[in-house]
């Protein structure tokens, strides 16, 4: 006789759950990419699995892990997964200038840069809805999670259309105040990352320049450290275009060579780069970078 649990009803929301929980191995990460409550992952996998009769996953104390099982149900999910995908890219290849289009970008670039360049397109295209995606989690183009993004950095996959639309300079600031202290003979002291930024490379920029002298000042934000500068607390090294939007009086300090520029890369997808609303968005990325780019290289 055939197990009844198998034989019950395939809900492909399961089936897509299940592979983002094998993509990003806890189910806070996961919750985060599909933009629900955790327990509604652990619900749909916990369904999943009864309706296999099977436990795909071991669930461990540094996350989730796929069991053998899991493997061997991942391989014809996947396969699942990618063919759903590509069904919503054709349904996209129809679209006019309408819809919603979403944008991946860095939270600093995005409130201190783009957004006020945005209305304009509102007014320029009125149909067309906009979700901008921030924050430091790398977004992934591939599973649709967005369909642009804007990232520091040459591109390595050879699968997105990828096109250089700024250069972004960096400077070291503080106020008035603080550099007539430092002319006056006074050490710096410094506003920099907590010790869990050491993955952004200003941070590692700085920890090699100054990393004998005093940090008066740590966060993992740039805004706060931005702050931090405008109350006193010492030398901050910010992209120039922050200070340049800044009402306040933050002056340019010289404290010492600044790192190198980084590149801004636009990202599209192949497959979407025909797609109006989405050509809209991308065209107008880069006429808005080429407009300002004295402005982000200072």
């Amino acid at each position: 006789m055939p197990d009844k649990k198998r034989t019950g009803h395939l809900d492909w929301e399961d089936v897509r759950y299940f592979v983002a929980l094998a993509r990003h191995h806890t189910l806070s990460a996961t919750s985060r990419a599909l933009r629900v409550n955790h327990t509604t992952v652990a619900r749909r996998i916990a369904s999943l699995e009864s309706l296999l009769g099977r436990v795909l996953f071991d669930r461990r104390a540094d996350g989730y892990v796929l069991t053998a099982e899991g493997k061997a149900v991942l391989n014809e999910a996947s396969a699942m997964d990618e063919a759903a995908l590509s069904v919503l890219r054709r349904a996209d290849a129809g679209s006019e200038l309408s819809g919603l289009v979403r944008l991946a970008v860095g939270r600093v670039l995005a409130e201190q840069f783009l957004i006020d360049r945005l209305h304009s397109f509102h007014e320029r295209y009125p149909a067309i809805d906009l979700e901008v995606i921030g924050g430091s989690r790398v977004v992934s183009l591939a599973r649709r999670e967005a369909d642009i993004a804007l990232r520091y950095g040459s591109p390595q996959d050879s699968e997105l259309l990828a096109r250089r639309v700024a250069r972004i300079a960096f400077g070291y600031f503080g106020l008035p105040a603080y550099r007539d202290k430092l002319n006056a003979g006074q050490r710096p002291a410094f506003i920099g990352f907590d010790a869990k930024s050491d993955f952004i490379p200003e941070a590692s920029w700085l920890a090699r320049q100054f990393g004998n002298q005093r940090f008066s000042f740590r966060t993992n934000s740039q805004m706060t450290q931005a702050a931090a500068a405008r109350a006193g607390y010492g030398v901050v090294l910010l992209p120039k275009y922050i200070v340049a939007n800044d009402e306040t009086d933050l002056v340019q300090l010289p404290t010492g060579d600044p790192p190198p520029e980084r590149d801004v890369w636009l990202l599209i997808r192949r497959d979407l780069a025909k797609v109006p609303r989405v050509r809209a968005v991308a065209d107008y990325l880069v006429e808005v970078f080429q407009r300002e780019r004295r402005r982000l290289s200072g």
